[in-house]
């Protein structure tokens, strides 16, 4: 069964949907979501994702990102997701939201309205090996650093949003809410 995208306009009102890959080919703007979990150390999970993605495959990214289905919220599936990407659930809360387009290779665009949620986590995931090539805990100082030397190794809404996300959860302080 071929999955599909909520299409929406710039406002975020849904005006319909398609099939996954054909708006990524389209570079038609649709809903998502990315999830950035933090530990008690305030490290940040990674995961790489894995090599046979239709995108972006063997990059390191965020703990999470993926779209709602068409009639679910952008909340629930991203429960879904994170439970069927890392193996694990926790709180999660909203960040902010994004418009962001790029061309990812010769044929296909990410054009989305992208939920970023923020959780915290302290076990050992147990990634789906369908989703994810590896994962690992990183300080924060020590991933920006790697970042900025070696952006290749990372997704491109990853560091789009890193600094943001990393600057919203400090200045909150999830440590008494989440």
């Amino acid at each position: 069964m071929k999955e599909h995208v909520i299409l929406v306009d710039r406002s975020g009102c849904e005006i319909g949907t398609e099939e996954k890959i054909k708006a990524h080919r389209h570079g038609k703007l649709h809903r998502a979501f990315s999830i950035f979990i933090f530990n008690s150390l305030d490290e940040i999970l990674l995961q790489k994702r894995v090599q046979t993605k239709y995108h972006s495959g063997g990059l390191w990214t965020n703990a999470c990102c993926s779209h709602p289905r068409p009639g679910e919220t952008h909340y629930h599936a991203a429960k879904r997701r994170l439970v069927e990407e890392m193996g694990f659930d926790c709180e999660l809360r909203t960040l902010f939201s994004f418009i962001y387009h790029a061309q990812l290779s010769d044929d296909l665009y990410e054009h989305e309205l992208d939920q970023v949620f923020v959780g915290r986590y302290n076990g050992q995931p147990i990634p789906n090996p369908n989703e994810v090539d590896d994962w690992k805990w990183m300080n924060i100082s020590s991933l920006k650093q790697d970042v900025q030397e070696r952006p290749q190794n990372y997704t491109y809404w990853f560091k789009l949003i890193l600094n943001r996300v990393v600057k919203q959860y400090q200045e909150i302080n999830f440590h008494d809410e989440i």
